[in-house]
């Protein structure tokens, strides 16, 4: 059961974060605003567009920044509190410190729990919307930039397939420069070529110009030819050149498959996607680490009074967020392990929040 200290405290941390968000989203939202609002007037883009971009842009804006969000809360909450002497006062009725930060890990369990399912289920739609939206309509030659590097692709699209293409081109669904191998027992038993390859999204079925087959015989090889052959390939076209951003789109299930896809086929860019899964599961858990240090640091009268106790608080979460992005970066870019990169800054804060913890109990 809650006490009525237990509820006081838990509704203050609830409600300062969500005024957090209520006053930094639109301030988000104005900056996002004054830095575009040219491009969008020159591409003439249509409000309805704008409106559902900003939908979008707000959830994309409060999961991206949602640790400085909560740590400040909790840091200016809990500062007040402190200067009211209201913890003196708890604590000296009896209550432990352990107990008393009780109604913050409930907090941060509600917080974790509502951030783990919006990173499961409704980020993946806002993220998918906030970059199609920057591809599409805010930068130059978005449509191309969207597939990366989609020149020379060389893909594993299962145990038997091997494809190679020379380039592709995403509004046209075509390549050029078609080539398909397959494999038996590590043995090349056919091979499949053509100028162009064009993928018809209604048919589910790729038409090949001037197509050539060459399936290896013991003795002879049988060599089929025609200007233009319609194939029923297993794979569509686009996997070829997924969208740089395609994993931050996916829900969790969806998630999962493609990267064991992407495994399988040798993908370059596994580390980015497996950065991306690893990072559903470490921000919610931060919302532990956070209140912890946020508590510690605030908990206690200081000569500045809350500015001092602010000051920490943002160089400590402006760090924490440092490090993920670095972190994340360095394992995207690196062979250095994702699963490594993206908890490394929570065993790093985990081991200070338990330091600063030790200390306020004394």
């Amino acid at each position: 059961m809650l006490s009525i200290i237990d509820k006081y405290i838990l509704k203050r941390y609830l409600g300062t974060f969500s005024v957090m968000l209520l006053l930094f989203a639109p301030i988000g939202i104005v900056i996002d605003v004054s830095e575009k609002v040219n491009k969008m007037l020159e591409n003439k883009i249509p409000f309805p567009d704008i409106a559902f971009y900003y939908y979008n842009f707000t959830i994309y804006f409060i999961n991206s920044l949602f640790p400085i969000f909560l740590f400040l809360s909790v840091i200016w909450f809990t500062s007040k509190l402190a200067n009211n002497t209201e913890i003196i006062a708890i604590l000296s009725s009896g209550i432990s410190f352990t107990r008393f930060l009780r109604p913050y890990i409930i907090g941060a369990t509600i917080v974790s729990i509502f951030v783990l399912l919006m990173g499961f289920f409704i980020v993946p739609a806002a993220s998918e919307g906030y970059n199609n939206f920057r591809y599409t309509y805010l930068k130059g030659n978005g449509k191309q930039l969207m597939r990366g590097e989609n020149t020379n692709v060389f893909r594993q699209i299962n145990d038997h397939d091997f494809i190679f293409v020379n380039s592709f081109n995403e509004e046209s669904k075509t390549a050029f420069n078609f080539t398909l191998e397959h494999f038996e027992k590590e043995k090349l038993t056919y091979k499949i070529t053509a100028s162009r390859i064009k993928w018809d999204p209604k048919k589910k079925i790729y038409t090949l110009y001037d197509y050539t087959k060459r399936t290896l015989g013991e003795l002879n090889d049988v060599i089929e030819k025609a200007p233009e052959k319609n194939v029923a390939f297993k794979f569509e076209l686009a996997d070829l050149t997924p969208v740089v951003y395609i994993a931050e789109t996916l829900t969790l299930g969806k998630l999962i498959d493609f990267i064991d896809k992407e495994q399988k086929r040798g993908s370059g860019n596994i580390n980015t996607y497996l950065v991306v899964l690893y990072k559903k599961y470490s921000i919610p858990v931060s919302a532990f680490i956070l209140t912890i240090i946020a508590v510690s640091v605030s908990a206690m009268k200081r000569r500045g009074g809350m500015g001092m106790n602010l000051a920490i608080g943002i160089a400590i979460a402006f760090s924490f967020v440092f490090f993920d992005k670095i972190f994340g970066t360095l394992a995207e870019k690196s062979t250095f392990s994702p699963l490594l990169a993206v908890w490394f800054p929570n065993i790093v804060f985990g081991i200070l929040a338990v330091y600063l913890l030790r200390n306020a109990k004394r």
